[in-house]
């Protein structure tokens, strides 16, 4: 079973996903155990093969038995094997705190919920193990078509948001596919390590140079890298709480992980660094993704809608720290990616939380919520501080390793830009915290502003299976950045490209 859980970790969720809707129709109450169980198993075989890498090395599994590049392999190394866990963690979590959110604002459509989100689910594990290009434009329209219905399947302004990220997700997958045929055109083959082997005989070419800009596009586009984030706030703002808090932690992160492997994998450090100019104008976008996402965060008056700015922000860290093009940079990139994934789980939880109770996100609603949400608060207390970067969560070790690849690379316009960043995310925070904790309870904290509150309208703690998942997510934070010294040096290390040294 070992040396197939490369294959289990998509087909079970896969086969989970048509057992759920085939169920749905005989009993609902089935849909989450089997999901549940499902994101277990995963999560087990996520596990296992990450020990498998550090044990063995690289892992190529053919599928099927046929030999690349005639067949699909997936390819397992230090980088994706991390990601691969904490995406898993991710899914899993988020799923065990589903269960009441999905049976109240669902209803009748929680079969379809549960089938969309562990689709949803098998094409970002499958983009993360794929060793073949086409193949990863495949399973990236896997999970971004049940993104769009994940996020269209809730109410109000949900379907128009939902809309605009398809007309923008289908923009980005069109380039990144022009930029695979490109590759095809001159190579004659799709699978990612044949095509490295086979660019380098075929340079200098204007077709390749054209390829690399087209498949850049279009992930810039999926990941919402300013000024092409434009999808994003308000598809995250107006998505059910339980699509929010699966969408951002993992969306943003799995697409600056697809951009990390095409620049590294398909055409080299050495290309993508040193043949083309296009790490100064990716950094000034990354610059800029960071102060105007910090600013528009600030601006903001719904709790989501600052989240979702704060995600564009880190889409810049992650980003920025990769183009510096050094260790430390690079190191910083990846380990954000893992962090930040964590993070945005965390503080999205919490913010499903309070609209559970509040049916409100303002952030004028949540006066005095500390005292009726202590442990939902607490959670986005520890969300917060890790997005601020305060030790020793584990968002201060990602944001040390990124200041220093800045300092290192001589990119201090890139250095201002986290700190201001930072200093934005402690004034966003503590001013939720100050509204939170000092301000007096003075309405009825239901979302029904026209009356004084009863007795009897109080708010009290979310469900039990949301506090188990968002204190579990909170503790996660701290525990990331304990170990974040040995995830450097046992995993990322590795994943770094040897001739940064």
């Amino acid at each position: 079973m070992e040396q197939h859980f490369p294959a289990v970790i998509v087909a079970v969720l896969l086969f989970a996903a048509f057992l759920t809707t085939a169920l749905w129709w005989f009993d609902k109450r089935l849909c989450y155990p089997i999901a549940v169980g499902a994101g277990m198993v995963c999560l087990a075989a996520s596990i296992g093969l990450f020990f498998q890498v550090l044990s063995d090395g690289v892992i190529d599994y053919r599928l099927g038995g046929w030999r690349p590049p005639f067949g699909i392999a997936y390819r397992i190394d230090h980088l994706n094997a991390l990601i691969v866990v904490i995406v898993a963690l991710v899914f899993l979590l988020n799923l065990v705190g589903s269960k009441s959110v999905a049976d109240k604002e669902f209803q009748e459509k929680v079969g379809a919920f549960y089938a969309l989100y562990l689709l949803f689910t098998t094409g970002l594990f499958g983009i993360l193990i794929t060793g073949d290009a086409f193949n990863l434009y495949v399973l990236l329209e896997i999970a971004s078509l049940t993104g769009y219905a994940l996020l269209g399947i809730g109410s109000g302004r949900a379907s128009l948001a939902g809309l605009n990220y398809v007309f923008m997700g289908t923009i980005g997958a069109s380039l990144y596919l022009l930029g695979i045929g490109c590759l095809y055109l001159v190579t004659g083959s799709l699978n990612m390590a044949d095509i490295a082997q086979i660019l380098p005989t075929i340079m200098p070419s204007n077709v390749v140079i054209l390829a690399f800009v087209l498949c850049l596009s279009g992930l810039f586009i999926k990941m919402a890298l300013f000024p092409l984030h434009a999808w994003l706030p308000n598809a995250y703002t107006y998505a059910p709480s339980l699509v929010s808090s699966l969408v951002a932690p993992l969306t943003t992160k799995v697409m600056i992980y697809a951009m990390i492997r095409v620049t590294l994998t398909i055409f080299s450090f050495d290309f993508a660094f040193n043949q083309i100019a296009i790490r100064t104008p990716v950094l000034w976008l990354a610059i800029l993704a960071i102060v105007i996402g910090s600013l528009m965060a600030l601006s903001q008056k719904r709790l989501k809608k600052m989240l979702a700015f704060i995600v564009v922000a880190e889409v810049g860290y992650m980003v920025g720290g990769f183009w510096l093009g050094n260790r430390a940079g690079m190191t910083g990139a990846v380990l954000h990616i893992i962090n930040d994934a964590a993070m945005t789980l965390c503080v999205f939880m919490a913010a499903g939380a309070i609209f559970y109770k509040l049916e409100d996100d303002r952030l004028s609603s949540l006066k005095g919520l500390f005292r009726k949400m202590p442990v939902s608060m607490a959670a986005m207390v520890a969300g917060g501080l890790s997005l601020i970067g305060i030790p020793p969560t584990c968002g201060f070790f990602s944001k040390w390793y990124l200041i220093s690849g800045g300092i290192d690379a001589g990119q201090y316009v890139f250095v201002a830009a986290l700190i201001f960043s930072s200093l934005v995310n402690a004034v966003l925070f503590f001013r939720l915290f100050e509204i939170g904790f000092f301000e007096p309870l003075s309405e009825d904290n239901t979302g029904n502003h026209d009356h004084q509150p009863t007795s009897g309208e109080t708010v009290t703690e979310a469900p039990l299976d949301m506090l188990f998942a968002l204190v579990t997510t909170a503790v996660l934070l701290i525990v990331l950045g304990i170990f974040s010294g040995q995830i450097v040096i046992k995993v990322i290390h590795f994943a770094i490209p040897s001739v940064l040294g």
